[in-house]
């Protein structure tokens, strides 16, 4: 059995653009971690973060990160020419010292530039060969669970290396653990929580979600206010490992202290749909904020900005993830096409921004590589993110008093290409 100091290779994925916002996020998790975890970031590449530390640093991750997808610990790595090098170095690792024989085990593997013919035959010997492993020494084998296993198994292989990863978390840590319902499209939560990273916003700041949706963006900024790490209301598959400290893990879990309830809202959020903006209170209360959050049910293009406790507008950070289709259309001409309805719309949303929002900074998230077109207006800045396989922008739009008219002088120059 591992020594509690014994230290791990980790590898957290995470949604593609979000690399130096993870980073950072971990070099937070380990200033506070302690020296017990010994908590260290390595280098980003595309889809993750590598790090290390021992097993309370895979606990206090899991607990802590907004970002990361998984914190899969690695279990072996080598190079590989074909399927019987990936099954005898997932055979030679110890498995049986992380997890029973009765535990349900699934596995998943995947690959980039590799010059494997079969995906699905190479799965298949990473799970014979952690089978054979036990087979071996108790003449049982675990049995597989695709949909609810006990414990995940993640292969990765590139032009010319294979390895083997036992992931610490079980189900994805964008599942919080309070989300029932969702809207037709829902962000997940942790790309969520690295665009209001990426967007700079911190609590204090007043931020505004026009296009609520179900409230993903408002619930993990009001997480964040309230000092509630996201692991709070979950399980993890580190919990059966055999390893598993439970003293320590429910000392890592009593360690924090909740946040003051803040006595004046600083979150707002709204939406065309009474049903979205319901949805979005019961999420908020689901996700165990105790503070007022206003919502409204409104048009985006009809918007004003929030304002203070004797009045005063606000001034802020606007993000959101604009709809598509059939929300936009809800209250518009259903004889519209679409792509009509669309342009209308964000012509009349801009138009509200330049008028109502001076000195707001207004981000975007939007599959929609055009937006600045159809917003007519010039960028600040854009970055580039993957919402699973859909390339998207975060694109940032500066309001500034009289934009209007500036913009009736002198038309705004062409969005540059990508």
């Amino acid at each position: 059995m591992q020594s509690p100091d014994t230290n791990y290779s980790y590898f957290c994925p995470c949604p593609r653009g979000l690399e130096a916002a993870l980073a950072e996020e971990l070099n937070e998790i380990a200033q506070h971690a302690g020296p017990a975890a010994n908590l260290k970031v390595h280098n980003q590449v595309p889809g993750g973060v590598h790090c290390s530390g021992t097993l309370l640093a895979a606990y206090q991750m899991n607990l802590h990160s907004r970002i990361a997808s998984r914190v899969l610990l690695r279990m072996g790595h080598g190079s590989y020419k074909n399927e019987n090098d990936i099954y005898d170095l997932t055979l030679a690792q110890a498995w049986e010292d992380w997890f029973k024989v009765s535990h349900t085990i699934r596995v998943d593997l995947t690959a980039v530039k590799s010059p494997l013919r079969s995906l699905e035959f190479s799965t298949l010997k990473i799970k014979d060969a952690i089978c054979d492993r036990f087979l071996d020494q108790f003449k049982l084998r675990p049995s597989v669970n695709t949909r609810t296993p006990d414990m995940r198994i993640a292969g990765f292989v590139d032009a010319h290396n294979f390895t083997v990863y036992l992931d610490t978390s079980g189900e994805a840590l964008f599942k919080r653990g309070w989300r029932e319902e969702t809207g037709d499209a829902p962000l997940r939560e942790n790309l969520a929580a690295g665009l209001l990273r990426t967007a700079g916003w911190k609590p204090g700041v007043p931020l505004f979600d026009p296009m609520c949706g179900s409230g993903t963006i408002l619930a993990e900024a009001a997480q964040i206010i309230a000092g509630v790490p996201p692991g709070a209301r979950r399980r993890f598959a580190f919990e059966k490992f055999s390893n598993f400290d439970a003293d320590a893990w429910f000392a890592i879990k009593g360690d924090f202290k909740p946040n003051p309830i803040p006595t004046t809202p600083t979150l707002f959020g709204s939406d065309i749909s009474g049903d979205m903006v319901e949805l979005t209170r019961k999420n908020l209360v689901r996700a165990g904020v105790h503070f007022e959050v206003p919502l409204k049910q409104i048009e985006a293009q009809e918007i004003k900005p929030p304002v203070d406790a004797e009045g005063k507008p606000l001034v802020g950070i606007i993000l959101t993830n604009p709809p598509y289709g059939e929300r936009i259309g809800v209250r518009g001409d259903r004889a519209l096409p679409t792509e009509e309805l669309f342009a209308q719309f964000f012509s009349a949303f801009s138009s509200t921004l330049k008028q109502r929002f001076a000195g707001w900074s207004v981000f975007l998230f939007s599959a929609d590589l055009g937006l600045p077109k159809l917003m007519r207006l010039k960028e600040a800045r854009k970055t580039p993110f993957f919402n699973g396989a859909l390339e998207c922008r975060l694109f940032r739009f500066d309001m500034v008093a009289g934009y209007n008219r500036r913009e009736e002088a002198k038309p705004v120059s062409r969005d540059s290409e990508d």
